[in-house]
């Protein structure tokens, strides 16, 4: 229903050669995996006897006794719920492989045998194993192989080979590489991936050395980027022979480059590591980039042997198990957080130094001593004094109306003269009035006429100052506002160019608070600290009898942290208002009830549909992340386009 799947890494204490104790371990394992609620259960390289048995694979007694296991534990799965991939070795054709056995309900499904073999430093597997390449059948029986289980008679041919792709359901396909298979230039994961594998799984038997974890890391999550897809790497664990060589029992799983689970002790053995695994994101970036598929194209991708798996038993996971970030625009770890933060702001400034080269103006802002405006005069002295110029060439202008408020009207002219930019201050309530007075309009409305007067006036001021001094106008509002609509058309929707454009309101605080402790502006950090602190608010309405902000923005259109929620999943991954809110119950369970999430996805998707005519016609602007709204680049959509299928989905929930 959601795109996940579940998977387990399942790392059994090994004892080398002894089949028996093997199997028995991971059959406990795999049950272990099983009452986790998982769809497939990932075991390490040659986990039925050991990775370690060296020239004892030559044995005749071990390869019989691998057989007795494989049969073994292939009857053990029947009515159970997961697919269990176990790692063994295997006589076909008078040649041994190490393999993969894709096992479910009682069936031998599929045997992938390795293709690369690595023989150099501690490994020598070519001295026992043979290259999957050098097989001349893509099938083969039971009874060829000596498997002696139950459901064997009812099976004519087994697949075989490394080109197998395994479809759940029609709606999961995974295939399987093992080990030195991803360590190679062309990986066979990245063919498959090519040939429609969303999820890649790894039996490894990686030993462990000084920062090999690190690297292995790197490799699983670059080639699940490289081929967008899920991958699931477990490697054998601790219990391995110690003869010469250390084994870590290392599990790592990914999604498109981003490491999603992995075990956290360095040496380890005997343990699950469980997670949700979202192919819905796999299956959006495929089909947005282009690029896979031409290269799919191009690669000749199609030539593979394709093994449908159908039960009712699978693909049952609801993502209960699955990572959700409840701010996905902002870092959780204060160090990344931070480094995010400067990085972003060092765009702004290096975009906004390229427009005022090419245009010889001067930044011309109007700062109301808010979050966005604040973020966005930084930028704007910042950028001259990088190109060599002094402070006092930006223009900031506080524009106080019936809204303003003595706190943000103090902030503004503290700040400004702190930073050493020069500072006009234009009271609007005047022309504002007059203005009223031309159109016939009563100022004690208190309405949406009342609030875009002044909107209006102070863009209209703007403009005009810039023309007297030389200036570009320079735009305060943010991803957020813009998502929503929440600017009044032709007033604060516009400037010469927008530095904010790609930032959501959730960051914004954060990016201040970054530039503040990197002391960037020294003499400014009390003033950057208040403003932090201010309620979000356009100060458009009059204040209260006490003199604070009546207008709380998030009061009207929401909390900034659940749109911010809303738009990352529904422009990153494309997903439906159902999953959406199933990710917000959980990411906000405790902090908003599921009646008020309900309620603002509501008002999300209803705003983000009827404001697109704002976004068609935007100024340009930095764009810094995955997210941006921009009409010439990310987002293109029509102004009239209906909302109707997504809100149905939303009033049936």
């Amino acid at each position: 229903m959601y795109d996940y799947i579940r998977v387990s890494t399942a790392v059994p204490d090994v004892s080398v050669a002894d089949v028996r104790t093997n199997t028995k371990n991971i059959l406990e394992k795999y049950d272990e995996a099983a009452s986790a609620g998982s769809d497939i259960v990932l075991f390490p390289e040659l986990c039925v006897t050991g990775y370690t048995c060296a020239d004892l694979f030559l044995q005749r007694s071990l390869t019989d006794g691998s057989l007795s296991a494989l049969s073994e534990i292939i009857d053990y799965t029947t009515g159970k719920k997961s697919v269990a991939v176990v790692g063994a070795p295997l006589v076909i054709d008078g040649q041994l492989f190490n393999c993969a056995f894709v096992i479910f309900d009682g069936q031998l499904f599929g045997i992938v045998p390795k293709t690369y073999l690595p023989n150099y430093s501690e490994f020598y597997e070519r001295r026992w194993f043979s290259s999957s390449s050098i097989l001349r059948r893509r099938s083969i029986s039971p009874a060829e192989l000596g498997l002696d289980y139950k459901k064997a008679a009812e099976c004519q041919e087994i697949p075989l080979g490394s080109d197998i792709i395994f479809n759940i359901n029609s709606s999961a396909r995974f295939a399987i590489e093992i080990c030195e298979d991803l360590w190679t230039p062309i990986p066979p994961s990245s063919k498959l991936a090519l040939n429609g594998a969303e999820l890649i799984l790894n039996l490894s038997g990686s030993n462990e050395t000084i920062a090999k974890r690190s690297y292995r890391r790197g490799l699983v999550a670059q080639q699940s980027a490289g081929t967008i897809s899920a991958y699931c790497y477990a490697s054998a664990g601790s219990k391995e022979s110690t003869t010469d060589l250390i084994f870590s029992g290392h599990s790592i799983m990914a999604e498109n480059g981003s490491v999603v689970a992995e075990n956290k002790k360095i040496i380890d053995s005997n343990y699950i590591l469980t997670a949700d695994i979202d192919l819905g994101k796999i299956k959006h970036d495929r089909m947005h980039n282009k690029s896979f598929a031409d290269c799919a194209a191009i690669n000749k991708a199609g030539l593979v042997n394709t093994v449908k798996i159908v039960s009712d038993k699978l693909l049952l996971s609801d993502g209960s198990l699955a990572s959700v970030k409840r701010m996905p625009f902002v870092p959780v770890a204060k160090e990344d957080r931070l480094e995010r933060c400067m990085t972003i702001f060092e765009m702004q400034v290096a975009g906004l130094i390229k427009r005022l080269e090419v245009t010889k103006a001067k930044p011309v802002i109007g700062v109301s001593g808010g979050l966005d405006s604040t973020l966005a005069l930084l930028v704007c002295v910042q950028a001259v004094l990088e190109m060599g110029r002094p402070a006092s060439d930006v223009y900031g202008i506080t524009m106080p109306a019936f809204g303003t408020t003595d706190r943000t009207y103090n902030n503004s002219l503290k700040l400004m003269k702190s930073l050493g930019v020069t500072t006009e201050e234009i009271n609007i309530k005047e022309a504002c009035t007059v203005h009223a007075r031309d159109i016939d309009y009563d100022l004690s409305g208190r309405d949406v006429t009342f609030e875009n007067i002044q909107a209006r006036e102070r863009t209209q001021v703007l403009m005009d100052y810039a023309c007297k001094v030389g200036g570009l106008v320079v735009g305060t509002g943010d991803l957020s506002e813009l998502a929503l609509g929440w600017c009044t058309y032709n007033a604060d929707h516009m400037s010469m160019y927008g530095v904010n454009s790609s930032i959501p309101k959730t960051l914004i605080k954060w990016m201040i608070d970054a530039i503040s402790e990197n002391d960037v502006f020294t003499g400014s950090a009390d003033i950057l600290r208040d403003i932090i602190d201010t309620p979000i608010s356009p100060e458009l309405l009059p204040p209260t009898e006490n003199g604070a902000i009546a207008q709380k923005t998030e009061d009207f259109v929401g909390p900034y942290l659940l749109h911010d929620f809303f738009l990352y999943n529904v422009l990153r991954f494309g997903f439906e208002p159902k999953k959406i809110y199933k990710l917000a119950t959980k990411a906000f369970a405790g902090e908003f009830d599921n009646e008020t999430i309900l309620k603002w996805l509501k008002t999300f998707y209803r705003r983000f549909f009827t404001q697109q005519f704002k976004r068609s016609c935007l100024p340009d602007g930095v764009k810094v992340g995955s997210i941006n709204l921009s009409p010439r680049g990310d987002w293109r959509m029509p102004s009239d386009a209906s909302s109707a299928l997504w809100l149905e989905q939303i009033e049936s929930m």
